[in-house]
């Protein structure tokens, strides 16, 4: 049996965040949680994974790849699976149409750049992956797993007035001001595996109690419904562990989970 390790979880709150939180987690009196992280450990410390959980827009935002980082950081490349939305929830990935640098600065002065992004009402099962450099936004009522790599460098373009410092010329260098790709949006059937992404930074399958994907070697295991047995211990719904073989890992029938692999 190879090491394994139940991650540290962290309550991060937003000003976006929610008091009522999906079970099995619970905010505590007067505050307002956005995310629920786990905190990186070996053998999978270049990855992070988390939720949001939202009841405000979150600022319309740019992360910058590994070659535009800061001087000994990781970029952030990132993904979404929506887990549950309220009706007519929203989340913005790319613009309607191609945006020059100084067309996308004065939109961001202004507040206009919300209005330029590409909007997707969104449900259950909804699944997006971005790329460094992808223009983006969440808006309220939605409850997300998100899987990055492990970097929190987040440059805002625009934050609705709210006042939190904004970054416009780090955003600017590395925005893209084009339509997100439509290969990198799908629907998730939460009752067959699949394979979700497959770099170039990380893997990521989502894996149902039963099948037998083939995957190998270190990783996140994140259950979302049921449990996951490695050896004598058990992993819930709600908890993420780091393992060095996901061949030791045994999903109780009818559990789910999302396995996570870095590929840097």
């Amino acid at each position: 049996m190879s090491a394994w390790h139940r991650l540290p979880t962290r309550e991060v709150e937003k000003v976006w965040g929610r008091r009522n939180l999906p079970q099995p987690f619970a905010a505590g009196a007067g505050q307002r949680i956005g995310e629920i992280w786990f905190e990186p450990l070996p053998p999978c410390e270049g990855l992070l994974a988390k939720y949001l959980f939202t009841s405000e827009k979150l600022s319309v935002q740019v992360h910058p790849g590994d070659a535009d980082a800061p001087e000994g950081m990781s970029g952030k490349e990132e993904c979404w699976l929506v887990l549950d939305a309220k009706p007519g929830a929203k989340l913005a990935v790319g613009f309607e149409r191609e945006v020059d640098r100084e067309t996308m600065r004065a939109a961001a002065l202004d507040g206009s750049i919300e209005g330029m992004l590409s909007w997707f009402e969104v449900k259950r099962g909804d699944f997006f992956y971005i790329p460094a450099g992808t223009v983006h936004a969440i808006g309220p009522g939605i409850s997300l797993v998100e899987i990055q790599q492990n970097s929190d460098i987040t440059y805002r373009l625009f934050d609705y007035g709210r006042p939190r410092e904004l970054h416009l010329d780090a955003a600017l260098a590395v925005a893209e001001g084009c339509p997100h790709d439509a290969s990198l949006r799908s629907k998730l059937d939460f009752g067959q595996s699949r394979r979700l992404v497959d770099g170039p930074k990380f893997s990521l399958d989502y894996v149902v109690g039963g099948d037998a994907p083939g995957i190998a070697g270190p990783c996140l295991v994140m259950p979302l419904a049921g449990s996951v047995a490695v050896g004598s211990q058990v992993v819930e719904a709600g908890d993420c562990a780091a393992l060095d073989d996901f061949a030791d890992a045994v999903l109780a029938p009818g559990a789910s989970a999302l396995v996570a692999a870095s590929l840097a």
